[in-house]
């Protein structure tokens, strides 16, 4: 797409126009002081519809004087849908934002017409404020056929915005995100004459050597093995993640999230071969092989000790390796190369958080133009099937451009070049692109023999960052290894009041047993404890929701079965 002018509708859009031809109501959230109607793919007069959104991740960083509202994307929607989308609920942060929807919970702040909603206790209570619409006949009528297929893979994530069999909002662009890899010094394994580990014995030999062996060839013992946050959590789920470890141990029963164990929901952190993954960690804690600020720093500060050097061993999703690849250039002959996660002791691989969408789509009670969101969610698509406006991407000079005749996507060769690409999918009212492919697809298909002859194919054969790549091809390969948590509805009644506590009882247990603080039986107490203040109850409620969800077909109803 090219920036302020208008396209030729797609054909999807013209498809729409058949089905959605008609009169249109007032838009609660709306500017327009009459009806609008929908002729060949666009409303005339423009409709408004209004947003909130979490965070502007363009901000200090627009091009060719757009800003919130007004940039190359929502002068597209305005020139070839006659809708235009403005922001009017803006927070800065994620508790920030939650804070402002809360506010307008109260008339402090008014509600948009689009919520985007990131915390399933949020989503329960504007479900419970009665200001969000119910919107089963509106995906059943309204959504693309297209985007019903995609939605038909992911069941579960309505989960969350379902109540008394009705569904209170959508997931936001559902998908299997990618998995982790390791990112490992290729250069001190090379210099200690070692190979990638693929067991936790040969995990253990490397991160012993990159102790003690001097990796670094500078003669001082100032660097170690495995780099790893606890802070949060020790199952971060993006970067720095430690969760390996515990699943060599326990298999597909994660710490900090909940399993589907043939029909019934267990608790992770609970499970057997956690006491296990603890004396392992503890004993390589005290022999310096981890980082020793691990319960203090969050995912993404441990990244510095892998950028600045001093660690061998870092764990995250592939485009990890694009954030602390400084470490190759500010090192001479420093190198990291992507492996996949090592074997579990019981079972032939290890297991990871998956993660199906990114917070939900929830409406306003007074939005009547879903058809008009539906409209333009679909356009949005375009992207991720290479198709229309935005085969190739969201807008020529921004995200993509076209040089001498031939699609460019190095942002440094654009015909006004940029630093950085303009993230013009950014600038709508998803957080993220949305993308119909398993995370890492398009970069298995092609190093599988596949000819990039699609946009999204074109994009991953550009010229970037192998390293990135293959972690890319590794994830898709190892797909099979990502677990979404088995629970993701509204905090039950007991979680309500005890969940937090138990947490933290979780937290301290385990660093303080890594840390050696604590006698590694203190982590059987821990179990007792937290069957005694909750644990037990809640696992009853959250196995009684399970059994409610499944007796709940609001599938068909959409007509999404």
């Amino acid at each position: 797409m090219k920036p302020k002018q208008t396209f030729a509708v797609a054909a999807s859009s013209l498809l729409m126009a058949g089905m959605l031809a008609g009169c249109v109501s007032k838009n609660s959230g709306s500017t327009a002081a009459s009806d609008a109607t929908l002729k060949d793919g666009k409303y005339d007069p423009v409709i408004t519809i209004t947003s909130a959104k979490q965070q502007d991740e363009n901000a200090g960083k627009y091009i060719n004087g757009d800003s919130l509202n007004d940039n190359v994307m929502t002068r597209w929607g305005v020139d070839n849908l006659g809708i235009k989308i403005e922001t009017t609920l803006l927070g800065g942060d994620a508790a920030n934002y939650n804070t402002k929807l809360r506010l307008a919970l109260t008339g402090s702040e008014k509600l948009p017409d689009i919520i985007p909603v990131y915390d399933t206790s949020l989503a329960n209570d504007l479900i419970q404020s009665g200001q969000v619409k119910e919107i089963t006949e509106d995906i059943k009528n309204y959504m693309p056929d297209r985007l019903k297929e995609v939605y038909k893979k992911y069941p579960t994530t309505f989960n969350p915005v379902i109540q008394d069999g009705k569904v209170y909002g959508m997931a936001i662009s559902p998908t299997l995100t990618e998995g982790q890899v390791m990112l490992i010094r290729q250069d001190w394994l090379d210099k200690l004459n070692l190979k990638a580990p693929t067991t936790i014995d040969e995990f253990e030999k490397v991160i012993a050597a990159f102790t003690n062996d001097d990796p670094d060839e500078n003669g001082k013992k100032d660097t170690y093995g495995f780099d790893f946050s606890g802070k949060e959590s020790y199952n971060t789920g993006w970067v720095s993640d430690p969760v390996m470890i515990f699943s060599a141990y326990t298999g597909k029963h994660l710490p900090g999230q909940w399993y589907n164990d043939n029909g019934k929901l267990t608790y992770g952190s609970v499970a057997d071969g956690n006491k296990e993954a603890l004396a392992k960690l503890r004993d390589w804690y005290s022999k310096g092989y981890l980082n020793k600020e691990l319960a203090t720093q969050g995912a993404w500060d441990a990244l510095a000790d892998f950028t600045e050097g001093k660690a061998g061993i870092i764990i995250g999703r592939p485009w990890l390796y694009g954030s602390v690849k400084d470490v190759e250039k500010n090192i001479s002959g420093a190198k990291i190369s992507a492996y996949p996660t090592i074997k579990g002791v019981k079972e032939d691989k290890t297991y990871q958080a998956g993660q199906l969408n990114d917070g939900v789509f929830m409406f306003n009670k007074n939005f009547t133009n879903m058809e008009a969101f539906f409209l333009y969610y679909d356009k949005l698509y375009d992207a991720a099937f290479g198709t229309g406006d935005f085969k190739y991407g969201y807008a020529e000079g921004y995200d993509y451009d076209i040089v001498n005749g031939e699609i460019v996507f190095d942002p440094t060769k654009f015909n006004t070049p940029l630093e950085v690409i303009q993230a013009a999918g950014k600038m709508t009212f998803t957080k993220n692109t949305p993308s119909i492919d398993e995370a890492g697809k398009p970069y298995y298909d092609l190093a599988n023999g596949a000819t990039p002859d699609n946009g999204v194919l074109m994009r991953a054969a550009a010229p970037g960052d192998q390293t990135t790549k293959d972690g890319f091809v590794i994830s898709y390969e190892n797909k099979d290894v990502l677990l979404p948590n088995a629970f993701n509805g509204v905090p039950t009644k007991t979680m309500q009041s005890s969940w937090e506590q138990l947490l933290t009882m979780e937290r301290e247990t385990f660093t303080k047993i890594i840390y050696s603080k604590e006698p590694l039986e203190s982590y059987d107490e821990f179990v007792k404890q937290w069957h005694e203040k909750g644990g037990t109850q809640i696992t009853e409620e959250v196995n009684d929701w399970l059994k409610k969800a499944n007796e709940v077909d609001v599938m068909s109803a959409m007509e999404l079965k």
